[in-house]
């Protein structure tokens, strides 16, 4: 049997790249099982991953990682990076955890907070596990801490460098107190962390029990062949690309306080087995909280490239080596101290990747995928429930995605850089002063086409208390998700609030509101972008359509060209 050339053999590389996975998707049970917030044992906004130790003091690359959130995991080695920076290895002893969530020192925003942990074996470091976790409140001028209305990362919570949460093994008490001092909901936060540390320690069981099998020489030849396969492999698809450099652009809607129609420019190089990424011409950063630090504007360029390469291509170091970045430092996709962030990760991301897969679709059409609902559509609620206790609510809520070739869009699902399940009804209303009222999937909210895009959501969701505070972060409430190949765009977003006596009105996409007890908010998501010509859709898929009642009569007349009567 031949040998790689770090004199592995491709049996043992492909066993121990697939226990290397294994360790991180069982790092992410750990956490979802231990962990105390719906945020994170329901939801499942968390992502777990493992990277090996390069050049002595000089960092850690990204190995494996369990399959979780995109928008978490293309910009956790920025957080590793910055750890190791603020304690080289030689600082670092068995049992320590590093935490961090700091936008422009490796972090994303601030509810994300990151555990980094150092694995020993016989005192020597030979690998990091880290985990990052959107934590339900983190201080800040808002319960939630992902405010529609702050303009400076001052008010959207405790920012927090590379500091360490446990040191040998003990919990940092002082570090402890500081944090869950400037948070609303201490409790739960001290439950988090504390699962996120249980998943770092199984990492560090599982490798110890790894190294021990197989040995340490052998671990480690493989884990750098592991990079460098992933590498290979990318450059093979890079190639099969056509040289040159394409341009698209698309939009956000605005920040919220007035600045309209903010623009992701893109120019998208390919050289042979290189992909350049740039960004010049994209808008410069907002006073509302739509900037994005460049880990997150990296994660989303990560993502679109896999999508459009090949999704089996192994996420690590080697996979993104050939993937060169050049963003403008105080645009959006790059901002700068002291810039609002906390939606850069949750809509910029979401619009790097529209922007990224409009450029690659008309590289390679037959590789195009219709926009998808490019917004997390992020709900925040806080206040104190009926015993007077603070609670803080946050979700993010689904929608359509876009058609492509040989399919339909998917209905009702979160969308390329968010990954997260929902809130089940049960778990929200059993836990907080919520009431779900209605939950379902927006009719002909889909673009039309030959494959027509996913059905958005609506979620109305009634609140049991007085003075509680709502913040709606979201996007595609004006421009609507693009078609591809002749498919027409899908519906935009539309919210609504409904008072207690029955008065309605519509609300923004970035929006903070004072509510009391009977107040409804209903959140109404955007449908993906069709894909091809709407005329070509078959007979049997409208027929399909009517029946399941997301299509009308009238509408299948009209635009895909059926007569109801004759086709079903």
């Amino acid at each position: 049997m031949s040998e790689t050339g770090n004199g592995i053999d491709p049996v043992t590389l492909e066993v121990l790249r697939n226990a290397c996975i294994a360790v991180a998707e069982e790092m992410n049970a750990t956490l979802v099982r231990t962990g105390y917030s719906p945020n994170i044992k329901d939801r499942r906004d968390c992502s777990c991953a493992l990277f090996d130790v390069v050049n002595g003091e000089k960092g850690a690359e990204l190995i494996s990682q369990a399959e979780n959130i995109p928008v978490h995991l293309g910009a956790m080695p920025y957080s590793v990076t910055a750890a190791i920076e603020a304690f080289p290895p030689s600082s670092l002893s068995p049992g320590d955890a590093i935490l961090l969530n700091d936008p422009f020192h490796g972090g994303a925003h601030l509810p994300d907070m990151t555990l980094v942990t150092p694995v020993f074996v016989d005192d020597e470091l030979v690998a990091v596990a880290a985990n990052r976790a959107h934590h339900a409140d983190v201080g800040g001028a808002q319960a939630g801490s992902v405010a529609a209305d702050s303009t400076d990362i001052y008010q959207e919570g405790l920012r927090v460098p590379p500091v360490k949460l446990y040191d040998g093994g003990n919990p940092v008490e002082d570090v402890f107190d500081l944090l869950l001092t400037n948070v609303r909901t201490p409790e739960e936060r001290r439950g988090d962390f504390r699962a996120q540390r249980a998943a770092n320690r199984t990492a560090v069981d599982r490798l110890r029990e790894l190294v021990a099998r197989r040995g340490l020489d052998t671990v480690r030849a493989a884990t750098t062949e592991i990079k460098a396969y992933a590498e290979r492999r990318i450059r093979a698809e890079i190639q099969k690309l056509s040289d040159g450099t394409v341009r698209f652009e698309d939009y956000l809607d605005d920040d919220g306080l007035g600045h309209e129609d903010l623009r992701i420019a893109v120019a998208v190089t390919v050289d042979g087995d290189r992909v350049v990424v740039d960004f010049e011409g994209t808008s410069d950063e907002v006073a509302g909280p739509i900037n994005a630090p460049l880990a997150v504007t990296a994660s989303a360029t990560y993502h679109a490239v896999r999508c459009v390469t090949d999704p089996d291509v192994p996420p690590n170091a080697g996979t993104y080596r050939p993937v060169e970045i050049r963003a403008p430092a105080g645009s959006i996709v790059n901002a700068q101290p002291p810039s609002a962030v906390v939606g850069g990760n949750l809509e910029v991301s979401q619009r790097v990747v529209d922007a990224l897969l409009g450029a690659f679709g008309l590289e390679a059409p037959e590789r195009a995928v219709a926009a998808g609902q490019g917004t997390m559509n992020s709900v925040t609620f806080g206040g104190a429930d009926r015993e007077g206790e603070p609670f803080a609510f946050y979700e993010t809520v689904g929608g359509g995605f876009g058609g492509r070739a040989g399919a339909d869009g998917m209905d009702g699902v979160h969308v390329h850089m968010s990954n997260t399940r929902n809130t089940p009804a049960e778990v929200l209303e059993t836990t907080y002063p919520l009431r779900i009222r209605r939950y379902e999937y927006r009719p002909e909210s889909g673009g039309a086409g030959e494959f027509r895009g996913g059905l958005g959501l609506r979620r109305d969701i009634e609140v049991l208390t007085d003075d509680v505070v709502f913040s709606l972060l979201a996007d595609r409430r004006r421009h609507r998700p693009y078609g591809v190949a002749g498919g027409d765009p899908g519906s935009a977003g539309a919210d609504r609030l409904v008072r207690a006596n029955g008065d309605e009105t519509g609300i923004a996409g970035k929006a903070t509101h004072d509510l009391n007890a009977g107040d409804v908010v209903s959140v109404r998501t955007p449908g993906g972008g069709g894909f091809g010509d709407p005329t070509d859709r078959d007979a049997a898929a409208v027929a399909r359509d009517l029946r399941l009642g997301t299509l009308s009569a009238a509408v299948a007349r009209a635009v895909y060209g059926h007569d109801v009567d004759s086709d079903g």
